[in-house]
């Protein structure tokens, strides 16, 4: 199912892996918290694409559907993403999350990706959802590193988790980018099932 700013994709699980389209307005001189010792980097203004999952499980957990607020979220009274009013009221119409799910307590800057996203020169512009519980960063990176429209400017950047990928990307076209992935994707799905990625 895909809408202006937001395209889900699997069973009805809570859980899932997602993809944050993001623009940067404008050049900035980022440090990702620790990663690198602290050591700025310069992202270029132009596309980015982050990928992520949320596993977490249980009855009443809606994984999946708090980190994607979370992540259009900004910390203190800093202004949220503007697709987030969207995301609440589709993350509602896809069963993915009650009212209590949808707030977020106080952010505070954790993962890689929180300090691009807390720039007001970055805008998330369309997010990917894969709704299935099983792990699937690990081929979806392989295939993004891999593809002509995407290339890596720091290695292991927004995946300190694992050994050799990188999950944020530079994105030359996004929207090319998001109708491959989506042609794509259920192959991808299909081969994590058959050889469990």
């Amino acid at each position: 199912m895909t809408g202006q700013q937001i395209t889900f994709s699997g069973s009805n699980e809570r859980q899932g892996t997602y993809l944050l389209f993001i623009s940067l307005s404008k050049t900035v001189r980022l440090a990702f918290g620790s990663f690198m010792k602290g050591k700025t980097l310069l992202l270029p203004a132009g596309h980015y694409l982050y990928l992520g999952s949320a596993l977490g499980n249980g009855d009443n957990s809606f994984p999946l559907a708090r980190r994607l607020i979370r992540h259009t979220s900004r910390t203190g009274d800093g202004n949220p993403h503007a697709i987030r009013k969207a995301l609440q009221s589709a993350l509602r119409k896809n069963r993915l999350a009650g009212d209590h799910a949808l707030g977020i307590k106080q952010k505070k800057l954790h993962w890689h990706i929180d300090y691009l996203l807390e720039c007001p020169e970055s805008r998330i512009t369309h997010i990917v959802i894969i709704r299935k519980a099983e792990k699937l960063e690990p081929v979806l990176s392989r295939y993004l590193e891999a593809h002509p429209d995407t290339s890596v400017f720091a290695q292991r950047l927004g995946a300190q988790d694992t050994k050799n990928s990188t999950h944020l990307l530079q994105c030359n076209d996004p929207d090319a980018l998001r109708e491959q992935l989506l042609r794509d994707l259920p192959g991808i799905v299909s081969a994590c099932d058959d050889h469990s990625c």
